[in-house]
């Protein structure tokens, strides 16, 4: 499929439409700041350097490293290490001159225009852009240091592979998919994949139990129902709409409406909702005011003028994933450096996503589409003719996984 290839090749180009702006090549710096150091905040830091480089540009983050979700479910059944998934952001500063901030922030006050950091600082700005991930939804029970839901890439990847290895032969991996919205769409039934893969060649008579909080699986319907009922047909119960009542994280014992389920290994991913931080500025507008609500012709909030929500937060149609949010940045930085200049954003723009997903140790598939800006809903939308999944799992699309992996890595953090 064409469209796949594009994205690997033009990944660094973010939309192929989107021509440099010129607006602020002359500017005299007025001060952008930038918080969350993930695929939407490190993409639009970069961009506003690289596009606008007399921008002031400071992005908040609390830890030194980044790690990706993007290929971490390979990290969980012990395919990578986790050096292939974590970052820095080095090159950010010495390449593009991104002041990086170590810090976390504690709150904002959207009418002074300010930030006040943990560490008892305060940052003034011009334009805020926020991308700040996903919160998780609390559980009756639920210990996360006992039962990990590894949606966070890091310790808690390195925890869920520890306990998978220390599974039983016969044992019962119970995973949970959340309801959604949620981060990675393709995730959990990759995951449950992956798992099942390793669960075949390592933990004889095992299987895996995956509880579905939606009616359906949510996305590359043809690629997981296919998996599940061919290769995984002996290793994976399927089960569908199951509400999540309470967790005893000691004994590993999910209550759900369909009954108890015991564990080997508990794997629970909570549904999500934008951070705490985004609904105490006042950005949580959308989606039962769960999301942030934004213009996708720049991101702007819908609530609060001069301040932006790219990445898994904002309130949009589209997909919950690294790759989006990488072209999301893109047009946001674009859109802001134009609106500093006194100008307006795009009025047509385009964001891209791919997806390439392992089905077993050696053969993946992928998902792929183009949203664009439909004027009459305000929305973005989904080009019928750009979305596509896989046939079938190959071995060529897991060598061209790393490729895409790779070039997003590449492009987000300045790396290599």
């Amino acid at each position: 499929m064409q469209n796949r290839r594009d994205f690997l090749k033009t990944l660094g180009l973010g939309l192929g439409a989107l021509a440099m702006p010129a607006v602020l090549r002359a500017a005299t710096g007025p001060h952008v700041v930038v918080v969350g150091g993930g695929f939407g905040g490190a993409t639009a830091a970069k961009y506003l350097k690289h596009w606008s480089p007399n921008l002031q540009v400071t992005l908040i983050e609390p830890n030194a490293n980044y790690y990706s979700c993007v290929l971490s479910n390979l990290v969980v059944v012990n395919e990578l290490n986790m050096n292939r998934i974590t970052f820095d952001y080095a090159g950010l500063q010495s390449r593009y001159g991104v002041n990086v901030t170590q810090d976390r922030v504690a709150g904002i006050d959207t009418m002074a225009q300010t930030l006040s950091l943990a560490s008892g600082g305060t940052l003034s700005y011009d334009r805020l852009i926020l991308s700040p991930g996903v919160q998780f939804d609390t559980i009756p029970g639920l210990d996360t240091s006992k039962v990990p839901h590894a949606w966070k890439a890091g310790d808690q990847t390195l925890l869920l592979r520890q306990q998978l290895q220390a599974m039983p032969n016969g044992g019962n991996f119970v995973m949970t998919v959340p309801a959604a919205p949620f981060r990675c769409p393709p995730g959990p039934y990759e995951r449950a994949c992956a798992v099942a893969d390793f669960i075949k060649r390592h933990k004889p008579g095992g299987k895996v139990t995956l509880l579905d909080a939606n009616g359906d699986i949510t996305a590359a319907k043809h690629t997981f129902s296919t998996a599940f009922n061919g290769i995984y047909a002996d290793t994976i119960e399927y089960h569908t709409n199951v509400s999540i009542m309470g967790v005893d994280s000691n004994a590993r014992v999910l209550t759900t409406n369909l009954g108890e389920f015991n564990a080997d290994v508990l794997n629970v991913i909570p549904s999500h909702r934008a951070p705490d931080l985004v609904a105490q500025a006042g950005l949580s507008n959308a989606g039962g005011n769960r999301w942030a609500g934004v213009n996708p012709l720049s991101y702007e909030s819908t609530a609060v003028a001069n301040v932006h929500v790219i990445g898994d937060a904002q309130g949009t149609a589209q997909p919950k994933a690294g790759h989006i949010a990488n072209s999301e940045a893109k047009v946001c930085a674009d859109a802001v450096i134009r609106l500093l200049g006194g100008g307006q954003p795009l009025p047509s723009p385009k964001t891209n996503s791919a997806c390439y997903t392992p089905i077993t140790s050696n053969t993946a598939s992928f998902l792929t589409g183009v949203f664009r800006y439909d004027p009459a809903s305000g929305g973005m939308k989904a080009i019928p003719e750009s979305l596509g999944e896989a046939a079938s799992p190959t071995r060529e699309y897991y060598e061209e996984m790393f490729d895409w992996a790779g070039n997003l890595f590449q492009d987000t953090f300045a790396s290599g």
